[in-house]
């Protein structure tokens, strides 16, 4: 059991006030000396760890699975056990784009491993060839399908190392077989043409604005990319960063579409990583206005915009939350499926599980919180719902232009 302990007679160290307990009543000081040994230090440490554990036990699972509860609890003053409305928020909102990126990235990754199909080589061709010229035809069939799948720009590099392997060992069995029929092997600096010459040893080089356009074409693109943007209602500092964010973004787009092979892929992981850096903001800016949509269609509640804020806040941290363990499942769907093919279809309807119950939950928590009938529940909920589905399409749009100018 606790000793109880007596503060009569101290008093705080900062207003001089008697103290009454560890804190100060009237400045808030603790009594305890930030001054300690390192041990007493650790044990902090460890207690604060544990409480904050504590209030994400409490906060958590009814906020994914009580609908409204947190919101009414933190209306009626009872906030101590629970993670405030904005801290839980931000976190889930970082933690959920964090994972959702590594989704991606992981997408991406396996997209080219598991599709390597679609790139996949076939040497029968050149084996089967009975001619020089069916050699060389055939090994000009693949090595086009290999420079259509580098010309995608959506491959990662390794996938791209792959189709470099790739194309070395379709040129030396052309050569071994071009040999066995007693022709000449293709020479290192031949150029890929008809069915009778031979192909190009590497892949044509990428489109560069700088190397391959016309001088005048270059000059117009130059002009129209340099070229500053000026509203005469923004003030200079405006307009000057929009002009850095269209060059930005010109750059990146031209890169994407005319870059060599690694360009594109570090254009598109760039741009990518852009947009996922302005999603939190975007939704920060989104939250207040979704508490001022909910303010209009209650406006006869007489609640207060604080209070809608705090609804919004919860609302979003359960989308937030839901997010982040449908993209959870999906990982592990992804990473358990080539062990056990059954484990695919049921975290499948786990995942649509977890999609349904966002509307309904947002839809329960909306009675829950401002007790009306459920016919003007709905009625409502459409309404904030459909005004909010564009806002945030519009927000996301943005967000988009600005990664793609990352």
């Amino acid at each position: 059991m606790k000793q109880l302990t007596s503060y009569e007679g101290l008093h705080c160290a900062n207003c001089g006030a008697p103290m009454q307990g560890e804190f100060c009543h009237e400045c808030g000081q603790s009594i305890h000396s930030v001054l300690k040994p390192m041990h007493h230090m650790f044990e902090e440490t460890v207690e604060t760890v544990l409480h904050i554990d504590g209030r994400i036990v409490h906060t958590l699972p009814p906020l994914l699975l009580k609908p409204g509860f947190l919101t009414l609890e933190y209306f009626a003053g009872r906030r101590v056990r629970y993670i405030a409305p904005f801290r839980l928020m931000f976190v889930l909102c970082l933690l959920s784009f964090f994972v959702f990126h590594l989704a991606i990235d992981q997408l991406a990754d396996k997209i080219p491993a598991t599709g390597l199909p679609l790139v996949k080589v076939d040497s029968s061709g050149i084996d089967d060839a009975a001619t020089p010229a069916e050699v060389r035809k055939a090994l000009k069939q693949e090595l086009d399908g290999l420079q259509s799948a580098r010309e995608t720009g959506v491959l990662p590099p390794k996938a791209l190392e792959r189709i470099q392997v790739a194309d070395q060992e379709l040129r030396r069995k052309a050569n071994l077989r071009l040999i066995a029929l007693g022709a000449a092997p293709m020479p290192a600096s031949s150029v890929a043409g008809s069915p009778g010459s031979a192909p190009a040893p590497a892949p044509a080089p990428a489109r560069s604005v700088d190397s391959t356009t016309p001088a005048k074409a270059r000059s117009d693109s130059t002009r129209e990319a340099s070229e500053p943007i000026h509203v005469s209602w923004l003030p200079d500092v405006a307009n000057a960063r929009l002009t850095t964010l269209a060059q930005r973004f010109h750059d990146n787009v031209r890169a994407f579409k005319d870059g060599d092979p690694a360009t594109r892929a570090e254009a598109k992981q760039r741009m990518i990583n852009g947009v996922f850096g302005a999603l939190p903001m975007t939704m920060f800016v989104l939250i207040p206005v979704f508490a001022g949509l909910l303010k209009l269609f209650y406006v006869f509640r007489r609640r207060l915009y604080m209070e809608h804020l705090i609804v919004a806040l919860h609302s979003h941290a359960f989308m937030f939350m839901s997010l982040l363990l449908i993209t959870l499942v999906g990982m592990l769907s992804t990473w358990l499926r080539p062990h056990a093919a059954w484990t695919g279809e049921v975290l499948g309807w786990v995942q649509t599980l977890l999609i349904l119950w966002i509307p309904m939950c947002l839809l329960i928590m909306q009675k829950r919180i401002y007790h009306q009938g459920w016919p003007m529940t709905v009625v409502k909920f459409w309404f904030i719902g459909w005004f909010y589905f564009w806002l945030l399409i519009f927000a996301l749009t943005i967000a988009a232009l600005l990664g793609m100018a990352h």
